[in-house]
């Protein structure tokens, strides 16, 4: 199991559209790499952010997603939800400022690092229980000038 953390550019906070593009942008390359995905947002509306700016995505970069409880039986290859999965997917995109209990149920998980101080701190707190629950950890700093 691992884990890898996206450090955010300076001037991209949480509740940014351009945070929302980055997660998108991320989780659309490990959807390409043949994973399945559960996006964990921390509300409703967020996960509607998220699923919005996927649709907007030209049609042949296009992810095939849904809302949790929508969708195909089975759902899409990349699911969004704000509440604890109920189906068994390789990859866990958490956007909450806590390590979800069930984290542990995924192979990866990809989480950011906001440059808000607070944010920052609970990153450092997801990061610490993630290396006690002996993922293997690793950090990249997001670069896509386009985004920012």
């Amino acid at each position: 199991m691992k884990a890898k953390f996206y450090i955010m550019p300076d001037s991209v906070t949480t509740d940014s559209e351009a945070f929302d593009k980055i997660v998108c942008n991320v989780l659309a390359q490990y959807y390409r790499n043949g994973e399945r995905i559960q996006v964990y947002t921390s509300s409703k509306q967020h996960a509607e952010r998220l699923d919005e700016v996927l649709w907007q995505f030209e049609p042949e970069q296009f992810v095939p997603h849904n809302l949790s409880g929508e969708g195909p039986q089975g759902g899409a290859p990349v699911e969004i939800s704000w509440q604890a999965p109920r189906q068994r997917r390789q990859c866990l995109v958490n956007l909450t400022d806590t390590a979800p209990d069930f984290a542990r149920n995924f192979q990866h998980i990809i989480d950011f690092v906001p440059a808000d101080e607070t944010g920052k701190a609970a990153a450092r707190e997801r990061y610490r229980v993630y290396r006690q629950q002996g993922l293997q950890l690793d950090t990249a700093a997001y670069t896509n000038p386009e985004i920012t």
